[in-house]
């Protein structure tokens, strides 16, 4: 295994640290303060972050995530990944570098499955940063770790599409600047006969067809993210048959595609999160004194720093593993790697943040520090892309089958 970075990528991995560094963690305070400022608050998109996108466009730190040249930064996985980590560290750069879920995940398919006229109207406004997207999968009524079981439904009428149903958690569907939804749904012409993962189709739905209800927004233990995340209800929504993306049935294939990228940029940036959480932990252990020693000296706290670290180094590895194999063998060798890397992630991140807030005391759970939102987030990410039961049974069942009794 070769995680060598190209001399390209080490330069780009250098000139963002420095951004992100210098300008982007701290202007975090300010894009808190006009958040709150707002009228509108939390669902705003505040003035700094068009400057600091401007500023991201003018030093070539821009769509850094698609490997495809024509529209991204060409880079392998492996030099994306330090990239990934450095933007994990604060929860504004990946928006600030046009880097941001799940914009990234919709322009890969667009990218990858979009006709002409689909990349033109809604591809390319994503890549210059002018608007948002959301895609909507998952559903209130069925359990959506089973992609199969997805009900809301599109049926084919005339020179249109029909979509009836209900989707949740659509992430950045309250965004001031979301315009078009990538939805899945049960193509109205699959019947018994049909393939179960040839049932679902995916479509394109401008957020202001009619039809389409934000029903409202959902917050995440307690807090209302910017972008939001929305459940939605669809009733009699019409779209021309133009806003299908590659065809009827194809909808299971594409969500694959979408989401093994999207896993590894999870967890890339979850990297970056757990050791900025490790370098609060330690800057508080010299700060705080207990006792006439600063909790630095203390025995357990050691203990959690030093676990920190090698459970970050493991983290690491594992991900750049993932990532070389994903750029050598292709997503389906990399299945077992990728559903690992999704369980992993969350997990150590978590361990980390929650020494982190131990070590902060009662400031920890506060707003006052970005431990309590940061452990919040990462704690979706057990969920979001799939549940770690899923990606464990994937794993267990590629370990197992060989040694399957074949009488």
């Amino acid at each position: 295994m070769n995680f060598e970075p190209s001399d390209r990528a080490k330069d780009l991995t250098a000139r963002l640290r420095a951004f992100v560094d210098e300008r982007v963690e701290p202007a975090e305070p300010e894009y808190a303060r006009q958040l709150r400022a707002s009228p509108d608050f939390p669902h705003v998109h505040p003035p700094i972050m068009e400057e600091l996108k401007a500023e991201a466009r003018e030093r070539g730190l821009w769509n850094l995530f698609l490997p495809d040249d024509e529209y991204g930064a060409g880079l392998t996985n492996v030099e994306y990944a330090p990239l990934a980590e450095i933007m994990g560290r604060s929860a504004i750069a990946p928006e600030v570098c046009n880097c941001n879920a799940p914009d990234t995940g919709n322009m890969e398919v667009l990218a990858q499955f979009g006709s002409d006229e689909q990349k033109e109207r809604w591809l390319r406004p994503l890549l210059d940063g002018e608007i948002r997207s959301a895609f909507a999968m998952t559903e209130p009524d069925v359990a959506s770790s089973d992609a199969r079981n997805i009900g809301l439904r599109i049926e084919r009428e005339g020179d249109g599409y029909v979509l009836n149903g209900r989707k949740w958690w659509t992430t950045n569907a309250l965004h001031p600047n979301c315009r078009i939804l990538i939805v899945m749904g049960k193509s109205g012409g699959a019947g018994p006969d049909t393939p179960p993962h040839q049932q679902q189709s995916m479509v394109l739905v401008p957020l202001d067809t009619p039809g389409v209800t934000i029903e409202r927004a959902l917050p995440v233990f307690g807090y209302q993210d910017p972008e939001g995340h929305g459940e939605l209800s669809f009733v009699d929504v019409r779209v021309p048959a133009g806003n299908l993306i590659a065809g009827e049935g194809a909808g299971f294939m594409i969500a694959q595609a979408r989401l093994g990228p999207g896993r590894i940029h999870h967890c890339m940036r979850s990297v970056g999160l757990a050791e900025r959480a490790l370098e609060l932990m330690c800057r508080r252990a010299w700060e705080r004194e207990t006792f006439g020693q600063p909790i630095a000296t203390r025995a357990n706290v050691q203990d959690w720093i030093a676990e920190s670290r090698v459970e970050i180094e493991m983290l690491r590895l594992l991900a750049l593993k993932t990532a070389w194999l994903m750029d050598t063998v292709g997503n389906q060798h990399a299945r077992t790697e990728i559903a690992a890397i999704k369980v992993a992630a969350p997990t150590v991140a978590l361990r980390v943040i929650d020494r982190a807030i131990q070590v902060h005391g009662g400031a920890g759970v506060s707003a006052d520090f970005p431990l309590a939102s940061m452990y919040a987030h990462m704690r979706t990410l057990r969920l979001a892309d799939g549940p770690d039961e899923v990606h464990k049974m994937s794993i267990a069942r590629r370990e197992l089958a060989p040694y399957k009794p074949t009488s």
